[in-house]
């Protein structure tokens, strides 16, 4: 009797570090993230911005200028209105200094910007996500018909040359919100390589044990789809997704740049660059404060994507 009493308390002290919260996916990745100081600054960054855009309209009031005020004090009118002073007009009025001619306060419109670009990127990437999520696990898990419909127009949606498309639709529509229909737009282009990525993953898991015990214990393909599916496909769904924000934000900036995407007087990065092109010998300030937001913003964005799929779905990772 001796011999056989603590047998099961090794049993028991085996099972509980499984059934650990600590270690749950979503645990491991947070430990993760926690012990990659790359990482952590990329997420401060990021929720910087994140915060910064949220709170654009209140930032500004706080830097006493709106995005569309003139400032013709800050400017020098024999100069061909350059700003006054050093660093393009950096003073206690303007925190970032102003934009040459008009006098315009580049701090007000720099987080102005944030906040368009943050709102196009996110939108976009939301549309994407949840359209190619969609026709990714309907094409893996139902097969057949369904599949190669789905795999026929990914493959279509993909063979158009999507920037030169995007150009054209957006230099045609004259009197459309331009934030709507550039959220559309790049929306419409951006689904199936997650829909790729969805279907390659349902093929994978159709077939499980569990998946196979709950379609013979008789649940519905919805409930299938949802329980079983659905969870094993979101580690690769959210790093992908954070992968796609950079790209949104720098397709933006590229369509403003070229002078198709939001309009002025509505701040951009790629437009305050577009126009500051023109200032970069006499007033270098205007082009690389811009420019330096619109970089640190997409590299945050993809150093915390490549860390996010280096821990949920490191096979791709590995590929």
């Amino acid at each position: 009797m001796t011999a056989t009493t603590p047998a099961p308390a090794p049993a028991a002290a085996a099972v509980r570090p499984a059934a650990a919260p600590g270690s749950s996916p979503w645990q491991l990745a947070r430990r993760e993230l926690g012990r990659r100081p790359a990482v952590r600054v990329s997420l401060g960054v990021v929720l910087l911005f994140v915060l910064m855009a949220a709170t654009a309209p209140w930032l500004g009031a706080l830097g006493g200028w709106s995005p569309e005020e003139f400032d013709k004090t800050a400017i020098d009118p024999y100069l061909g209105g350059l700003p006054l002073g050093s660093f393009g007009g950096i003073s206690a009025d303007h925190w970032l200094g102003v934009e040459p001619v008009t006098g315009r306060d580049l701090f007000a419109r720099v987080v102005h910007g944030a906040q368009v670009s943050l709102l196009i990127a996110f939108t976009a990437t939301a549309i994407v996500v949840l359209a190619g999520t969609a026709a990714g696990i309907a094409a893996g898990y139902f097969g057949g018909r369904t599949d190669t419909v789905l795999s026929r127009l990914m493959d279509l949606t993909m063979s158009f040359p999507s920037l030169i498309f995007m150009i054209a639709m957006l230099s045609v529509a004259k009197d459309v919100n331009r934030i709507v229909l550039m959220t559309a737009v790049i929306g419409v282009f951006g689904w199936p390589g997650v829909a790729r990525v969805v279907r390659g993953q349902t093929l994978s898991l159709k077939h499980r044990e569990y998946v196979d015990a709950a379609r013979v214990g008789g649940s519905s393909s919805w409930r299938i789809l949802t329980r079983d599916i659905l969870p094993g496909v979101s580690g690769p769904v959210i790093a992908y997704t954070t992968l796609l924000i950079p790209g949104m934000i720098s397709t933006e900036a590229a369509l403003s740049y070229l002078g198709v995407g939001v309009r002025p007087p509505t701040p951009s990065w790629g437009q305050m660059i577009a126009e500051s092109v023109a200032f970069y010998e006499t007033d270098p300030m205007y082009f690389v404060i811009p420019s330096v937001f619109l970089f640190l913003a997409v590299l945050a964005f993809t150093l915390l994507g490549d860390a996010l799929r280096d821990i949920l779905d490191p096979r791709g990772g590995r590929s």
